[in-house]
Formats: structure tokens, C-alpha cells, sequence
């Protein structure tokens, strides 16, 4: 498999190249164009039950479509809905904890389930679900806005608001907590953030999508009664 992202971090498009036989697992509605000699089938990979908890709670869809190709050098172009960038991973046996609605596609040999890693509070929007993918084979996430990369060293701590993390390595040490006290969260514009300890990477986005609606939802047109 060969993925070549493009137009990437504004609109980024995944452009996927499968061998012969060889198969990718996409998130429903993320399919921009494909060979017209891909197979496609549409299934809850990995059973009812943990298709029920990637929709209920990891922000993704119920069923997954898989692609499989027919012959060498088919291609697939895979998009996120929101504008923004689109990283491939290449999974050696580890985990990887990746935020509810960022899994876009996965190799063979990529498991995908739902963990519970925080909890929404009566002021805080921002709760954090996190998709805990582990196996071996090749993994794209999306982001809203660019990805940036970080690595942090043995014992070094970064807090990131929940809303911009995209990826972290399930080895880190993380708390989730409110950013400071309740006066803080109702009127400082900031909700929950997850505080890590290294050693290990983690990605961020450069934007988040909770506080673009926060701004865009007063701006939309109330409804008008006219006698």
C-alpha cells in the first residue's frame, strides 16, 4: 500500500495505491473517487458490539466500508469532512490513542476500539473519547487544520485542551482535568485539557472544531415570525 497525501495542511487528499488483492478499511462517507475495479463491501468490522461503541462513544460511524483491489495499482482518494490535514502512520506492533472522529483509514492488521479516557461535565463541552488502535500495518488520521508533531523525553510534561489533540502513544502518563477552577472554565473560553508525561509522541491540530462552532453558531440567522 502506498498513501500520497496531497494539498495537505489546508485540504489535504489522500491518494491510495493498493496491490493486487491487497485490502484498506474506510470510514464511511470519506471516499472522494476510486478505480472502478475495487471491490467494495460494507460491514461492522469487528462485530456488532464494538461497532456499536466506535459509534456511540468514539465519534465514528457504525459500518466501515472496505475496499479490495482486483488488480495491481488501483487507486482510492480518501477525505476528511472538515478542511485540514490527513498524516499516515506506520504501526509496528504498538498502540496508539487517536481522538473520536480523527480515524479515517487502516491497513490489514489495524485493530480499532472505543476507550472511555475522561468524561464531560455539566460546563465543560470538551470531553475526551479516544479510539485505541493498535496491530501492525498502516493508519491515516485526519485533523481539523495542520497536524503538528511532538516528542516529548523521559519525565517532560505538556498540557494540550482536549479539542486540539489528535494522537498521543498510549505509554504516556495523562490526567484529563478542568483547566482551573469553575470560574476559569465558564468565562475563560477553555473547558477540559489532558495533561502528559513523557516518554512518547503526541500530535495536535491547529484548530478545534468545539470552539469554531462556539463562534459560528451565534452568527447564524435566528428564526423570524412574520405576522
Amino acid at each position: 500500500m502506498n498513501v500520497d497525501v496531497r494539498y495537505g495542511p489546508a485540504y489535504a487528499l489522500a491518494m491510495v495505491t493498493l496491490d493486487h488483492s491487497e485490502t484498506i478499511h474506510v470510514e464511511s462517507g470519506a471516499m472522494v473517487g476510486m478505480s472502478p475495479r475495487l471491490n467494495m463491501e460494507t460491514a461492522a468490522k469487528g462485530g456488532f458490539l464494538k461497532s456499536l461503541g466506535r459509534s456511540m462513544f468514539g465519534g465514528e460511524s457504525f459500518f466501515l466500508n472496505t475496499f479490495t483491489a482486483t488488480s495491481p495499482g488501483e487507486t482510492i482518494a480518501l477525505a476528511p469532512p472538515l478542511p485540514g490535514d490527513v498524516a499516515v502512520i506506520e504501526m509496528h506492533g504498538e498502540t496508539l490513542m487517536v481522538q473520536s472522529g480523527s480515524y479515517l483509514a487502516s491497513s490489514e492488521g489495524i485493530e480499532v476500539e472505543t476507550k472511555w479516557s475522561g468524561a464531560k461535565t455539566f460546563f465543560g463541552s470538551e470531553g475526551l473519547i479516544m479510539l485505541r488502535i493498535s496491530g501492525t500495518g498502516t493508519l491515516i488520521v485526519s485533523s481539523y487544520g495542520a497536524i503538528h508533531h511532538m516528542e516529548l523525553g523521559a519525565g517532560e510534561e505538556f498540557i494540550v485542551d482536549t479539542g486540539h489533540l489528535v494522537t498521543f502513544d498510549d505509554h504516556l502518563q495523562f490526567n484529563v482535568k478542568k483547566v482551573a477552577g469553575w470560574k476559569s472554565t465558564l468565562f475563560s473560553g477553555e473547558g477540559l485539557v489532558i495533561e502528559l508525561k513523557g516518554p512518547g509522541d503526541l500530535t495536535l491540530q491547529s484548530r478545534s472544531q468545539d470552539s469554531f462552532l462556539s463562534w459560528l453558531i451565534p452568527q447564524l440567522p435566528k428564526n423570524t415570525s412574520y405576522d
